[in-house]
């Protein structure tokens, strides 16, 4: 009885675990393979699309017509004008003062020369008035075309159904004028391939610009543009022919909607003569409509001449 009473004893043996030896390096493999995968990815994509393709990923990200500001069409000058120290403005450009040297108040009345002179006696007869109300004319007609474009930008957002191609619709002033373009963007063209006749939305946007250029005396030229390498089915129309006949059906749009003939001076195909990207003739942006308002003077009528 007594081997009955003893105690049982049941040993537990605990296996003690290998220690642990880190998986960062798998988490870091992981990354590499991935940025590897896809680096190959990019470079297939990059083989497999064609220079056009390439040029419009790079338009899409990084535009050229984008401007500073989010004013505006979006077009190069962004809603802002240049005022005469070249910087920018939302509005017509300030008027300029001149500072003029006087001469310092005297007892003695001075003598006749020093009254035609200057400050210094000397430099007062180079003074030219006919110069200086030339500068004054110039500088009213260079706030005139500041007052255009900004007049032109703002009917432009007056219309919510041209906001889909607010970026097609540049306005800049150049040396020659007041360059008002109509241009093809990758996947979104102003006209139909190789009809003359534009979108209706491409057509409200020319048509909203003619009350504008009506209200001032400059004379305007229309010129089509077109991209390189076109195909046309009709040997007997090509790009010169596309190109007039868009440039001419711009100027009849215009015409129903209030600019008189006597405002255009000349109606105009370029064909792919004048790119809008030189270095890039086929790109899709060198398809454009422009419409330049000339600075010059309008002519003079024959019966006025003398």
């Amino acid at each position: 009885m007594a081997r009955n009473n003893q105690p049982i004893i049941i040993k537990k043996v605990k296996k003690a675990a290998h220690a642990h030896h880190g998986g960062a390096w798998k988490i870091a493999y992981a990354d590499f393979v991935t940025a590897m995968m896809a680096f190959f990815l990019l470079l297939w994509l990059i083989s497999m699309t064609t220079p056009e393709q390439k040029q419009g990923l790079a338009d899409y990200f990084a535009p050229p017509n984008v401007s500073e500001s989010t004013s505006g069409a979006g077009g190069v000058m962004g809603g802002a004008a240049l005022d005469n120290n070249g910087a920018k403005t939302t509005g017509p450009a300030p008027n300029t003062m001149e500072e003029v040297a006087t001469p310092p108040k005297s007892d003695e009345p001075g003598t006749h020369n020093a009254a035609l002179s200057g400050n210094n006696g000397t430099e007062g007869n180079k003074y030219d008035p006919v110069r200086r109300s030339e500068e004054e004319l110039q500088s009213m007609k260079d706030e005139d075309f500041h007052s255009a474009a900004t007049s032109i930008r703002q009917a432009w957002r007056a219309m919510p159904e041209i906001t889909q191609i607010e970026d097609n619709l540049l306005v800049e002033e150049t040396p020659e004028g007041l360059n008002i373009m109509i241009v093809d963007q990758a996947g979104r063209p102003m006209f139909p391939e190789g009809s003359k006749y534009p979108y209706e939305v491409t057509r409200k946007a020319i048509a909203a610009i003619a009350p504008v250029l009506q209200q001032l005396p400059n004379q305007i030229v229309i010129s089509g543009h077109t991209a390189a390498g076109g195909k046309y089915d009709n040997p007997n129309y090509g790009s010169w022919e596309l190109t007039s006949d868009r440039a001419n059906v711009v100027r009849k749009i215009l015409g129903e909607f209030g600019l008189s003939d006597d405002h255009v001076q000349s109606v105009i195909g370029q064909s792919t003569a004048e790119p809008f990207f030189p270095n890039d003739p086929y790109l899709a942006a060198n398809e454009r409509i422009k419409i330049t308002l000339l600075r010059g003077a309008p002519p003079v009528p024959a019966d006025m001449k003398f």
